[in-house]
């Protein structure tokens, strides 16, 4: 409004610049309140009244027509400043509902349990999201510490709903059930009742006990990366490819257990294929078998947050994908008797 003003005392009444002082409420409707636009158009208005009194337009109907431009587009510009301010404070109040979804759904894992250290990371591929189709848990059982990490085929509330009933199903039978295969067939129970057609859930499980070793149950989902102190790493897979949860009816193979060495000093990093499938420009998938010098980092969610920011700087931009991971950290004697005892349970 300022230059409008400046460019119509300079060039004279001839030049016609005396309706562009509107593009003052004009832009405040855009970005400020409705007081704030309201303001701007009074202010507009006056601005207007006074170069039309002093170039001497009201005799014509010009001057009128730059005073009505004026109104018009403040009237316009206050509704839509109030209609914005409403539907920011509904998606205040759907974001707030999110946050507390997520917390129900992904409640937080144990940052310890025994003798491991455990940190998880999550990331929606929707910016604004806090949620979607990857799923993990973390449950203290009669038997040891037992894991489930997933990815719901789709996305949207569907893929979240799913989420959720492989969860509660983990959460009960991980505590109650003898064995994983028992965990596991009651998690596809529990998915069968709830799914429709040809969805379905790609899931690995675990389970750590006493023995120096991990069992692991696959259900078609990226087998784990186990890094070794001495720098080696791997990729134990199952003894035989398996079919996701929700799709093991069609055939009596069901998914064998298998034994990983695990003792301290040994890591398991858990991840779902938007880690593994990642892209860079040229279509490299992310090579996280050689970022597992990212996992030395003293404290397990620096090591996790090491690996995400990598992975984000691979794809050079936001993920496609949702990307979960979980690291479970075997504790040596020597990091125990320093680092352990202060961890909470």
């Amino acid at each position: 409004m300022a230059v409008v003003t400046a460019v119509d005392l300079t060039a004279g009444p001839g030049v016609g610049f005396l309706p562009l002082v509107s593009l003052g409420p004009a832009f405040a409707g855009l970005v400020g309140g409705w007081r704030r636009t309201a303001l701007a158009g009074l202010t507009a208005f006056v601005l207007c009244l006074g170069l039309g009194v002093y170039n001497g337009v009201y005799e014509s109907r010009r001057g009128l027509t730059a005073l009505l431009s004026v109104a018009g587009v403040t009237a316009a510009g206050v509704v839509a400043a109030v209609m914005r301010q409403r539907r920011e404070a509904e998606l205040a109040s759907v974001r707030s509902i999110a946050e507390v979804a997520q917390r129900v759904l992904l409640r937080p894992v144990p940052r310890s349990a025994g003798p491991l250290r455990i940190a998880v990371s999550y990331t929606s591929a929707l910016a604004e999201a806090r949620i979607g189709g990857d799923l993990y848990e973390v449950v203290t059982s009669p038997a040891g510490v037992r894991i489930i990490v997933g990815d719901v085929q789709g996305k949207g509330l569907e893929a979240v709903e799913s989420a959720a009933v492989v969860l509660g199903a983990f959460r009960e039978a991980a505590y109650d059930e003898p064995d994983l295969p028992a965990v596991g067939e009651r998690v596809e129970r529990a998915l069968n009742r709830h799914l429709s057609g040809e969805r379905f859930v790609t899931a690995v499980l675990a389970e750590i006990g006493d023995g120096p070793h991990a069992t692991l149950l696959n259900y078609g989902h990226p087998a784990p990366l186990v890094v070794r102190p001495a720098g080696t790493v791997g990729f134990p897979a199952p003894p035989e490819r398996s079919l996701p949860l929700g799709l093991t009816w069609h055939t009596a193979n069901t998914p064998l257990p298998y034994q990983v060495p695990f003792s301290p000093g040994d890591q398991l990093l858990f991840y779902t294929d938007g880690v593994s499938e990642a892209r860079d420009a040229a279509g490299r998938f992310y090579p996280l078998d050689d970022r597992a010098a990212l996992l030395k980092e003293a404290d397990p969610e620096a090591a996790l947050r090491a690996v995400r920011e990598d992975l984000v700087e691979h794809a050079e931009g936001p993920l496609h994908d949702d990307a979960a991971m979980l690291l479970v950290r075997y504790r040596d004697e020597h990091s125990a008797g320093t680092a352990g005892s202060g961890s909470p349970a």
